[in-house]
């Protein structure tokens, strides 16, 4: 099939469900993205930065960037302004550190919290009993603005496992949007991919992260 045919298939797949399509275009080069830009997304993710910043140079103005993988606190400076989304704040340390970027800028950058709701240890984000707190330090900081919720699943062919874990985070997703805070709102909670986005969907994603069913294979050292 071609990256056209994919992107019907999923659309088809979306057409029930008031969720955003994120292209995950990550390792794959400029002419897979122009293609998919072609069929009328707009919304792609990316892992590294320097990956997302060199796309983000050669591609058109209008496509909106999401940052998806982790953030090191040395790449901060780098991406910050440069993205609609960061998808993966997993510590305050991290956030701090944009806030301050974002003021040095004069803008306010969108965030997600990455929430490690299988406690992996091999996965970031923080666990679940933790983003209370997170927020209460979150609250005052002026040049962020939280926007919701990401998690991963486990990595497992058990599909009760993966949709109890989606199951767990819109449930607390929903009993954030009862806060009332100026620089924090829940409107994104972002999961689910290729292989678990049908489960995500049933369990109230509104954006699913897609890249091998739209591109195929992950292909490196073609950016």
């Amino acid at each position: 099939m071609t990256i056209k045919d994919n992107i019907k298939s999923i659309e088809n797949d979306l057409k029930n469900y008031d969720a955003m399509l994120l292209a995950v275009s990550k390792t794959h080069g400029i002419e897979k993205i122009k293609e998919a830009y072609d069929c009328g997304l707009r919304d792609f993710g990316e892992n590294k930065v320097q990956e997302l910043i060199g796309k983000i140079e050669l591609l058109n103005k209008d496509i909106n960037w999401h940052l998806i993988g982790h953030l090191q606190s040395n790449k901060v400076n780098k991406i910050v302004g440069k993205v609609k989304l960061i998808h993966s704040i997993d510590s305050l340390k991290i956030l701090d550190k944009v806030n301050s970027r974002a003021k040095n800028l004069g803008i306010v950058q969108d965030c997600l919290i990455q929430v490690n709701v299988s406690r992996e240890a091999t996965k970031f984000g923080i666990y679940i009993e933790e983003i209370e707190n997170f927020i209460n330090e979150a609250k005052n900081l002026d040049f962020i603005h939280i926007k919701g919720l990401m998690t991963i699943a486990p990595d497992t062919e058990n599909k009760e496992l993966i949709r109890s874990c989606f199951r767990q985070l819109k449930k607390t997703f929903d009993k954030l949007s009862n806060l009332s805070y100026n620089n924090i709102d829940m409107i994104y909670l972002s999961m689910g991919m290729t292989n678990d986005y049908k489960i995500a969907l049933e369990e109230g994603s509104n954006i699913v992260r897609i890249g091998s069913k739209i591109f195929g294979k992950r292909m490196y050292n073609n950016v």
